[in-house]
């Protein structure tokens, strides 16, 4: 039995997972998806203050507090940089991460730094009564991160909150303590590939580092979430 702890992107919540979760679970393993302190059954709790460590200590807390090791850490998105510095808090605690179309940071990088046109948003706050506030992105004629049925954009639209200005600006800290981590990248295929998807050539012990791709928008988890899991399924 494998543990999964999956950590969701900004402006989503841990429910963004329901549809991956029970497929974890009726495998045979144990998943854990929890909303991030401002946003789902949390979102009461956001505030200017909530940041990038903020989420990082929400996520150590659930690994020590359950108790849990050899955890694949997945991070979807903004997630990358939460998911790298939990890595780097609790090495010990950690079996692989899996960067899910998420952002994968060197030691001192923040979110703007990896994709400098989110400082648009911030820049766009700042014109308002709340300018630590940053609104979800907008959405598209045709997607809503990369959500295209109708139906399943009415959904997403019911749990997308606002994120705090602070998780864009934190920078990560990493120092070299997660270098002996397994690590998996799956990209979205579907739409404008991020900046973010800039991956190392090799693992530290040089093995290629594994590469794996999925023909749908960014919110893979509501689009394909039967596929998702087969590839989760095969680091367990």
């Amino acid at each position: 039995m494998s543990t999964y702890l999956l950590v969701h992107g900004a402006w989503h919540s841990g429910e963004i997972w329901q549809r991956v979760t029970p497929l974890i679970t009726g495998a045979g393993h144990r998943a854990f998806a929890p909303s991030l302190t401002g946003h789902g059954d949390r979102s009461h709790l956001l505030g200017p203050e909530v940041g990038l460590y903020t989420h990082v200590d929400d996520i150590v807390q659930v690994i020590t507090d359950q108790n849990l090791w050899n955890v694949v850490l997945v991070g979807h998105s903004y997630a990358g940089l939460i998911i790298s510095s939990v890595a780097a808090r609790v090495p010990e605690r950690i079996g692989h991460l899996v960067y899910l179309d998420a952002m994968d940071p060197k030691d001192g990088q923040s979110a703007i730094d990896i994709i400098p046109a989110a400082q648009l948003l911030i820049d766009h706050a700042a014109e308002t009564g709340e300018p630590w506030r940053l609104a979800p992105l907008p959405e598209q004629p045709d997607n809503l991160f990369g959500v295209t049925d109708p139906a399943d954009r009415a959904w997403l639209r019911t749990i997308l909150s606002d994120e705090s200005v602070l998780c864009f600006q934190q920078p990560v800290r990493l120092g070299n303590t997660t270098a002996d981590i397994p690590r998996t990248y799956i990209h979205c295929t579907t739409g404008a590939p991020p900046d973010s998807r800039n991956r190392p050539p090799a693992q530290a012990d040089s093995a290629p580092t594994q590469v794996w791709e999925l023909p749908t928008g960014h919110d893979c988890m509501v689009t394909m979430p039967a596929e998702l899991t087969d590839l989760l399924l095969k680091l367990a």
